[in-house]
């Protein structure tokens, strides 16, 4: 993907907001086709990065160009390119499906020569063809963001981004959107750029930018971020904890990593490395448990803490800071 059309450059990207850097001098690039994930808690500077290339905010400093016109001094051209899915809902309830994406085509100055057969296909893809003509309100949280994506694609963007697409939605429709996703892709050879601190869903990207307090602290593929750790993770608990960390140093050459009571350290091939190890570890264990490697991990390795742990909190420091 690397040796591919970039879409997307960005170079030392930075919005601060009163005392506190929403967004920390970030660069990197899109390439056109791929799906590329932000991935990071709330609070983290995902939204922040996408408002600004989609034309919304203003960076404080730094540059970046989207499809080859500058986010400040081309806001329409970009804005011409793109399409864009709201964290939060942006539908009209009282209106009708047909009707919201009708208002969207005029917005946008969609032909009318193309503005039906468009409108036609979009739904058949997103599976709500038989719903054109029902009322926003009546529609399921899964149908309303599909609609939304139906939406965002109505003016034949080359790049779609996605702020927490599936956010709040349960695990069985957060599955099917992802299929309506990929078949869009694939339909409209489009180039996808979403924020999650959904985990599982970060897996569907291509490359991922892990960010944390406005910083980015990886991008790679997943499987590389996740072959980056070195092995598989074996989590224990031991009724001493401070005794089991010294002998993982000493006796094993590890680096544990201790989160609350559990132990964490990683590696290689952990099933037979956990048989002979539980014969002649000293320390008196609680439970241990290994698995392999997952994003959850890697996040926990970059930044010393789980995702999860960032989740309260942050989006009310982040609105506090907020002018108003």
């Amino acid at each position: 993907m690397e040796n591919g059309t970039k879409i997307i450059e960005i170079h030392d990207l930075t919005r601060k907001f009163k005392q506190l850097t929403a967004v920390d001098s970030i660069s990197f690039d899109v390439y056109k086709g791929e799906i590329f994930g932000f991935l990071g808690p709330n609070g983290a500077g995902k939204t922040t990065t996408i408002n600004m290339l989609c034309t919304l905010l203003a960076p404080t400093d730094g540059k970046a160009t989207v499809n080859g016109y500058d986010i400040l001094k081309q806001r329409r051209q970009v804005q011409r390119v793109i399409g864009l899915v709201f964290q939060d809902p942006t539908l009209d309830d009282y209106l009708s499906a047909e009707q919201n994406l009708r208002f969207h085509a005029y917005a946008y100055g969609v032909p009318r020569s193309v503005r039906e057969e468009r409108m036609k296909q979009l739904l058949e893809l997103v599976g709500l063809s038989d719903r054109l003509k029902s009322k926003v309100s009546t529609y399921s949280g899964g149908m309303k963001r599909r609609l939304e994506i139906a939406r965002g694609l109505l003016h034949h963007p080359q790049i779609l981004f996605l702020d927490e697409p599936t956010l709040g939605l349960d695990p069985q429709t957060r599955f099917h959107v992802w299929e309506y996703i990929h078949a869009l892709r694939k339909e409209e050879e489009l180039t996808i750029f979403m924020t999650t601190h959904y985990m599982d869903e970060a897996e569907n990207c291509d490359r991922i930018a892990v960010i944390d307090q406005g910083k980015i602290v990886a991008l790679d593929t997943p499987d590389n971020l996740k072959g980056s750790l070195g092995g598989d993770v074996v989590m224990l608990e031991a009724e001493e904890p401070e005794n089991a960390i010294h002998e993982l140093e000493e006796k094993y050459n590890l680096s544990p990593h201790i989160q609350g009571k559990t132990i964490t350290f990683n590696v290689p091939h952990g099933e037979t490395f956990l048989p002979k190890f539980l014969r002649n570890f000293q320390s008196k264990l609680v439970s241990v448990s290994v698995h392999r490697p997952t994003l959850d991990d890697v996040f926990l390795k970059l930044t010393g803490h789980a995702i999860r742990d960032q989740e309260a909190g942050a989006w009310e420091q982040f609105r506090r800071m907020m002018p108003h």
